[in-house]
């Protein structure tokens, strides 16, 4: 049986949600990238790319539910969904950003790519933060909070006459 104090632990701060997700998004993104390379020794690199970009995005957002969030369930099919959403849109953003520097810069160096791709992946990775903190696992935190508040403490129960009015409702909210 969960306490309130664990449940209160499942839903880390914005700071602590932020490091645990660099922390499994860098690791799940390393790892990919081995992973890579080596299914790219026995079938086309495009193909192995896409079956590794598909598994690790599934990887990371079991990841980011369970740890980064503290939503303590799997994710759903619909959080999946919008979580390839939001890195498919990194993705853009990121390819955006060299064709941008292509256009600008005739025949930018190894280095200048590298800074522009890395800027425009940490600019993508804030984004996608937000957006999986405040649209994809915002749900849960809220459903983890009516969980919280109706589970009485330590057993009791405490029964209370409702409201009759809606002012009085609106006043209990």
């Amino acid at each position: 049986m969960e306490t309130a104090q664990s449940q209160e632990q499942a839903a880390p701060g914005a700071f602590t949600a932020f490091a645990r997700f660099v922390l499994c998004g860098g690791g799940v993104g390393a790892a990919s990238s081995f992973a890579v390379m080596a299914l790219a020794s026995w079938i086309p690199w495009f193909l192995a790319n896409a079956l590794i970009s598909v598994g690790s995005t599934l990887l990371a957002t079991e990841l980011h539910a369970r740890f980064t969030f503290g939503a303590c369930a799997c994710a759903t099919w619909h959080q999946h969904a919008q979580s390839a959403g939001s890195a498919a849109a990194a993705y853009a953003v990121t390819c955006a950003a060299m064709v941008v520097l292509q256009q600008l810069v005739a025949a930018p160096g190894a280095v200048l790519e590298q800074v522009v791709y890395l800027f425009a992946s940490a600019l993508a990775g804030v984004a996608r933060f937000a957006v999986l903190r405040l649209v994809v696992f915002a749900r849960n935190r809220q459903a983890t909070a009516a969980v919280r508040t109706a589970r009485p403490a330590h057993g009791t129960v405490a029964r209370t006459a409702a409201p009759a009015g809606p002012a009085e409702l609106c006043r209990a909210a």
